[in-house]
Order: C-alpha cells, then structure tokens, then sequence
C-alpha cells in the first residue's frame, strides 16, 4: 500500500494562476485558422475570433497569453499590424513555413481575443531586429491615456481607451533567433530597452520580464543577472520583475525528435524522464537566482515548455503541427506539478503552444475542433490556480525498462483552494500497474470526494472523426477512511481529487 500525506494545515506557497498560462505565436495555424477567422468567415466567430475555441479555453480558466512570439517576436514591427487591414502589409513568414503573413491580427485583435478569454496580456517586444523607439512607442500606443502621438493614433484606429498590458517581454531567446547575442551583451541591451517600457499608469505596472536561458546555460543566467544587477554607485537594481526559462521535452533530441503517435514502452519512459529534467532545471537556475535575489522578488517565467516532435506527416514542417496522446497527457501532469511545487519562484509558465502548433490543447480543422488530452489535464488542474500549496508526499519506487531513464512511478501536487477544499493531482507514469494508495491527511477528517479521471492507452488520442477518444470521467474508486482516504490509480493515468474537509 503507497502511502499519501497531506497536512491541510501546512501551507507551502501561493501558486499564480499564471503557472497554467498560454503562447500564441505567428506559427502555422496557431493564430490564423486556429484561434481567429476573420469576422466574414462562415466559422461561428465574434469579431474574428472562434467562438467553439474562446469557448473552450473560457471552460479551461486560461489565465494569461502571451504574443506575438516566440522567435516572430523579434522581426515583428508593431506598426504593420494596425490600422485598415487592407492597408497592413503583407510579408514572408521567414521563420516560420515561408507563408505570406497579412498581419490581419495585430496588436487590437490581440486585445479583443484577451478581452473575450478575460484573461491577462503577455507581450513580448522586439529587440532582436527592433528600435528602442519603437518598443517605446508600442508601449505609448497600448498603455498611455492622455495626449500624445500614439495615443492619437490609438484613438484613430479606433481604441481612444488604453489597455492594460500585464506582463512585457524584452525579446526573445536572444541567444539564439532572438540576435544570437552573448549573455552580456543580452543584458546591456535589457538594461537599455527596459528603460523605455513607461508606466505610464502606476496602478497598473507592467511587469518585465527579461530572456533568461535555454535549458541548462547556467551561465547565460548568471551573466544576465551580474550584469542587470550591477548600478555604478554598487547598488543592486535589477530592472526587471521575471526572467525567462525555455524547456522543451524532445524524447529522441533535438535534430531527431520522434513521432508524436508511433512509439514504443522504452520512448514513453525516456520522454517522462526527460520531461522531469524540468524539476533540475528550476532548482539550478533558482539557486543562482538566490545568490541575487534572495527574497524571490524576481519570478521564474517559464514562458515556453510541453513536447516537441517530428510533425505530422504530410504537414508543412515549419508549423509544427503534431498530435496529442496520453503520453502528452502525462508532460503536462508532470509539468504543472512540478511548477506548482516550485510556485515560491515559478511565477508564470506558458505552454507552447495553445492551438495547432506543439502541444496544443486545442486542434482545428475547418469548421471542426477537438481538445487535446492536454486540455484535459489542464481543465482538471484549473483548480490550482490562485491556490495555496499544501505540504505533500507520496511513497514511490522507481520504474522503467533503461537504467538511464528511470522514473518515478508516482507523482503529485496538492492545493487548498480559497474555498477551502483540497485538490489533490496525481500521475501514474506506470504503463503496467496500478497502485492502492492510501491517502493521509494529518490531523484533518474527510468529509467527501470528488474525483476525475483521464486514463487510455499510452498512445491513444483524439481525431476529428473521434473527438473523444480520450476524454476525463468520474472517478469512484476511493474510499474514506478515518484517516482520510484510499484509492486505486490505473496505469497511465492523470487523477484529480476533489476533497471536502470536515
């Protein structure tokens, strides 16, 4: 019998609702078909804007989007994208799939898509192909609410009122596609970009987020922060309110990656070990963090993450468009607990990507839409977000078929949502066994249970022709007990509990 403490009375952290947050890039059929049609379309949409998607995602809490990109983001120029669309000019998408880009969604479509999903803005800005002025002035154009050039043009697009930008990134993977630029020179950039995002309402702060590092360049992070931090009268001025993190899972490597649908038990182990790299990446990088910001002030944004395959044959292969199986199901599990475990630094983090593109939730074809098994996971999660994390632990052993790529086979989060109820995630990344566990819950009596379950075969997914092949049920195999509760977990699974305490 597994054993599974809880102690409802112990709480570990806040865990931001922007943990569970999205990335909508210029990509493939991410933006164009995926989430906006166009308001003449015969798709059911308001102003552009799918309705069956905004819908779904509404269903699913997206908390925060961010846009343009990705590597767009560093040769998107704001001004191409307002105005009368038949006046947008139209270029070559030359990152991604050599498409003619109309820039018919821009910088107020962007904003009328978050007004709909009520959800926060994540912009990412240019530095990489960009000005210093017109970062400054797209931040002017989206932000100020009084007299001025753009606040004028604003207006005479047909916005006089400003948004409210959240959360503002300073380029984009800037070591690489971003202007393939050195740590330190990175950061003098940031330093001086930066300046020039204004707020210009106080009571509303743009948060900045500043390109943090690939993977595991450590000293990517560390050069960037020596070099923020550093002020001529020896003061430490950091500038910047999160730093970036980018991690993808591909099980067979980068130049190789792998089938999103045709794998094997020995691909299924070696993906879930690599996806729990993600748990060393954020214990280095945070403790370098710490050397500079002790007090956490500064947030992790891992602000791309999920599986990266070979794309779906027959695809254009720069619109990494890939499928979604179980397997998916369990990164995303795995992902979301870990940020959730670390929710004391891991500020915000942004699926890569929300529709068409990755590990989408969502896939569209025509006038048809499925969810991915991935949505499912995070619309059994949402009940994390703006929750307290409760301390935790689970009894597991080790699994696998290579000594290389051994696995827990058990992994979980726990929360106290402001209703009081405790909301238990849990994974099995076994392929072959289920396990009874029995659930603790110190000092604390369960009054009921809710539970909800996504479990198939590791390489089930859903087709158009299929929507739901693999879809959540109602979990009843549980028991309360005097100390709390038991259960049985099947293989390859990701559980959601409910639990009412008395």
């Amino acid at each position: 019998m597994v054993k599974l403490y809880v102690n409802p009375n112990i709480k570990m952290g806040h865990i931001n609702s922007e943990i569970y947050g999205h990335f909508a890039e210029h990509l493939g059929r991410c933006i164009y078909e995926g989430i906006y049609v166009g308001e003449d379309s015969e798709i059911p949409n308001t102003n552009g804007m799918r309705n069956d998607v905004v819908a779904a995602l509404k269903e699913m809490r997206i908390p925060v989007l961010r846009w343009p990109g990705g590597c767009f983001a560093d040769e998107y120029h704001w001004k191409d994208g307002i105005g009368p669309k038949e006046n947008r000019k139209r270029m070559v998408n030359t990152h991604w799939g050599g498409v003619v880009e109309d820039n018919s969604f821009g910088t107020h479509e962007f904003f009328e898509l978050c007004r709909q999903l009520e959800c926060k803005t994540y912009i990412n800005g240019n530095v990489g192909s960009g000005t210093v002025q017109e970062m400054s002035e797209w931040v002017e154009y989206m932000t100020f609410d009084g007299v001025s050039p753009m606040a004028e043009l604003r207006a005479k697009n047909g916005h006089p009122e400003p948004w409210k930008v959240d959360y503002f990134g300073v380029g984009n993977e800037n070591w690489g596609c971003g202007g393939n630029m050195t740590p330190e020179q990175y950061a003098l950039e940031y330093r001086r970009y930066q300046t020039y995002v204004r707020n210009y309402n106080p009571e509303q702060p743009i948060l900045k987020i500043c390109g943090g590092a690939n993977v595991a360049d450590y000293e990517w992070t560390r050069k960037v922060l020596e070099v923020t931090h550093y002020h001529s009268l020896k003061e430490f001025h950091g500038f910047m309110d999160g730093l970036s993190l980018h991690y993808y899972t591909h099980p067979e490597g980068w130049e190789k990656k792998g089938s999103a649908t045709d794998f094997d038990e020995k691909t299924w182990y070696k993906t879930l070990s690599k996806t729990l790299f993600m748990d060393t990446l954020i214990k280095n990088h945070g403790a370098i963090m710490d050397e500079f910001d002790p007090d956490k002030k500064i947030g992790m944004i891992i602000d791309e993450w999920g599986t990266w395959y070979t794309v779906e044959p027959g695809t254009n292969p720069g619109f990494l468009y890939q499928q979604n199986t179980m397997r998916d199901a369990l990164v995303a599990g795995i992902n979301l607990n870990i940020f959730n475990k670390h929710c004391d630094r891991v500020k915000m983090a942004n699926i890569a990507q929300m529709v068409n593109v990755l590990q989408a939730v969502i896939l569209t074809e025509g006038e048809k839409m499925l969810l991915t098994p991935t949505y499912h996971v995070f619309n059994m999660y949402k009940y994390h977000q703006d929750a307290e994390l409760l301390h935790s632990k689970i009894d597991t052993e080790m699994i696998g078929l290579e000594e290389e790529y051994m696995v827990p086979n058990l992994h979980e989060s726990v929360s106290m949502s402001k209703d009081g109820k405790v909301h238990v995630t849990l994974n099995n990344l076994s392929l072959t066994d289920s396990y009874d566990i029995d659930g603790v819950f110190v000092e604390s009596a369960v009054k009921s249970v809710k539970g909800t379950i996504l479990t198939n075969d590791m390489k089930a997914y859903n087709t158009f022709e299929n929507p739901d092949n693999v879809r959540p049920e109602e979990f009843k195999d549980y028991k309360i007990t005097d100390k709390g509760i038991s259960l049985k977990i099947p293989a390859c699974s990701v559980l959601h509990l409910e639990i009412e305490m008395l």
